[in-house]
């Protein structure tokens, strides 16, 4: 391996934390990896460890961005060669900034990290006999190996390998699968997934000029060369999923990752570790086609699915990552814009206003060119001649120079200077009133705030006694139990009422039968059909359920007449009193008259006896 700037004498100063030079390794190998068959499973699972293993899967390309910009490499070109000691000063700074980001309950060593990671990234380099470590091997490699979405990282790759216009460099794209390629030939997976020449061309064979969108759809499609990648961000997402079924090999209780269900042998599934190391039992084949499971869903939720797809309700499936502009944002280029110079006069502001813009900036490119020519010269001179620059001709020379710049600078930026100054400070007043004028607002809410919720506790911790001693509330209980005994009263005296009323009315019943008795014993006749009616209604008095307050000692017609079911009032009870009443009187009122007509006649037989 060629390391810039430091050397071969640079490396091992990033071991040196007290861990060993092969230490990773062996924790990887201590894994049994090896075992699994499927060698982009296989490659997925020996990255996924190491990121892990160094906490890269704590930090995303964020933090990635963040740290290269900070080492000062995002303004150095991608071939450059880069220093043992500046690697580690920014692997450094990563974990660093990540532990001070991190709880006080996850605690990592920032050394070790940053040592295991050197160690890693020092061994993928030297995978290949010609290796050199430059900005975009590490650039291309913490970009692939750490944490946070795929989505942006695929981003972030795509910025480094295309042009200004938003369209992929194949030669810049071909360089980046050479430096993210020794990450699988690091943990021994070349060949698999080595780098050879011709990659380049064949991820995107079919499209002459590959855009954002198209890049992307890596994620979805990956070539072969990648499909290990995005494997490892799905197994990171799945670590932690549950299938609450048993595997059909081990017969383990529940399965945590992948579950893969065979699609010819019935009921027949495998967890990640049996599937991954070839495992079967029964009538299952390895040539069995097997599909894989990220989540567990409930037979109830599979059959709302599968109707919902049926009937149309459910939607389309959305697209493996957003849709992204064609055309990149392209950045404000300010390098050549300058102050203007002042006006003197209405001529020279008429005679400005009708030169074009890109003549005034070109005559104001022109001014700077010949101010830097000028102070190179001087340089130049200084660098000849140093002998003689303390002699007073030179001094003098010095202060001339110095002063016609000085001039020159007056007379072309100063007032604009000033007058953009003063802008500015205008702008700046007006932005520092309104904020202090929001901040005030804001205090005053705050203020407001607290007397509301200081009030509605006050009233929510208010003591009964407090509430007892309120003198309207102990007015409406006394208005309230007046009332009730006002109620309570009235009600007494209508049953009292009642009562008197039903007594009565069964002394008149009682008269009424004394008469309608007498006038049967002296004269056989048909009873009538009240009287029958009246007589036949008192045998059932003993089924019948008196109250008890009302109708105690009152009986007969009465007791009938009165006597309340589930669902018979007061007002019934009157009515058909009253009917009963009725029919009696005029029973009476028929053997009054029948009696007066006999007693009429029996005169009238006796007058005649005696006149004969």
């Amino acid at each position: 391996m060629v390391m810039e700037e430091g050397g071969q004498s640079d490396r091992g100063r990033g071991t040196s934390a007290g861990i060993e030079e092969r230490q990773l390794f062996v924790e990887l190998a201590e894994q049994n990896f090896d075992a699994i068959c499927l060698a982009t499973y296989r490659t997925a699972c020996k990255l996924r460890f190491i990121q892990k293993r160094c906490n890269l899967h704590l930090i995303d390309i964020y933090n990635v961005i963040e740290a290269v910009r900070d080492a000062g490499l995002n303004a150095v070109e991608s071939n450059a060669g880069i220093s043992l000691i500046r690697l580690e000063n920014l692997v450094s700074s990563l974990f660093n900034q990540l532990s001070k980001r991190l709880p006080t309950t996850h605690i990592i060593n920032p050394r070790e990290s940053t040592a295991l990671l050197l160690q890693f990234l020092l061994a993928a380099t030297n995978s290949e006999p010609d290796g050199r470590l430059t900005v975009l091997s590490v650039k291309s490699m913490l970009a692939v190996i750490c944490g946070g979405k795929l989505v942006d990282k695929l981003r972030y790759v795509f910025s480094q390998v295309s042009d200004s216009g938003g369209i992929l460099v194949q030669s810049k794209f071909d360089g980046f699968l050479k430096e993210a390629l020794k990450l699988p030939t690091a943990v021994h997976e070349g060949p698999s997934f080595g780098y050879a020449h011709t990659l380049a061309r064949s991820c995107f064979p079919q499209q002459k000029r590959v855009m954002l969108n198209m890049f992307l759809d890596i994620i979805a499609e990956p070539p072969q060369c990648l499909v290990w990648l995005p494997l490892m961000h799905r197994m990171a997402n799945v670590e932690h999923v549950y299938h609450p079924v048993s595997c059909s090999y081990c017969r383990g209780n529940g399965m945590t990752g992948f579950r893969y269900r065979c699609l010819r042998c019935r009921s027949y599934q495998l967890c990640q570790d049996c599937f991954w190391r070839g495992n079967v039992s029964g009538s299952h084949s390895n040539q069995h086609q097997m599909k894989e499971h990220s989540s567990w869903k409930s037979p109830a939720t599979k059959l709302g699915r599968a109707l919902g797809r049926t009937l149309g309700c459910v939607s389309s499936r959305e697209p493996s990552h957003p849709i992204y502009p064609e055309e990149p944002e392209r950045t404000i280029n300010l390098t050549n814009i300058v102050p203007s110079r002042p006006i003197r006069d209405t001529s020279e502001a008429m005679l400005l206003s009708s030169v074009p813009e890109s003549s005034k900036s070109l005559a104001a490119a022109q001014r700077m060119n010949e101010e830097h020519a000028l102070i190179a010269a001087y340089v130049n001179r200084l660098q000849t001649s140093p002998c003689s620059v303390d002699s007073p001709s030179r001094q003098d020379e010095e202060h001339k120079l110095i002063a016609r710049y000085t001039s020159k600078l007056a007379e072309t930026d100063g007032a604009g200077v000033i007058s953009n100054r003063s802008i500015n400070f205008d702008v700046n007043k007006q932005k520092r009133e309104l904020i202090a004028q929001l901040e005030c607002r804001n205090r005053e809410i705050l203020a407001e705030i607290k007397r509301l919720r200081a009030q509605h506790e006050a009233a929510c911790q208010a003591s009964p006694e407090k509430g007892s001693t309120n003198p309207t509330l102990l007015a409406e209980l006394r208005l309230l139990r007046q009332r009730k005994d006002e109620l309570e009263q009235r009600m007494s005296s209508l049953q009292e009422s009642r009562r008197e009323l039903m007594v009565q009315l069964e002394g008149l019943m009682k008269l009424l039968k004394a008469q309608a008795a007498g006038s049967s014993h002296g004269t056989p006749c048909r009873p009538s059909p009240s009287s029958a009616r009246s007589v036949g209604a008192v045998s059932p008095q003993a089924h019948v359920h008196l109250p008890q307050d009302s109708l105690a000692g009152v009986g007969g017609d009465v007791q009938e007449a009165f006597a309340q079911g589930p669902r018979r009032n007061l007002r019934n009870d009157l009515l058909v009193a009253a009917d009963s009443i009725t029919n009696t009187v005029s029973s009476l009122v028929k053997e009054l008259h029948s009696d007066d007509v006999r007693e009429e006649e029996e005169r009238l037989l006796n007058g005649k006896d005696r006149a004969g």
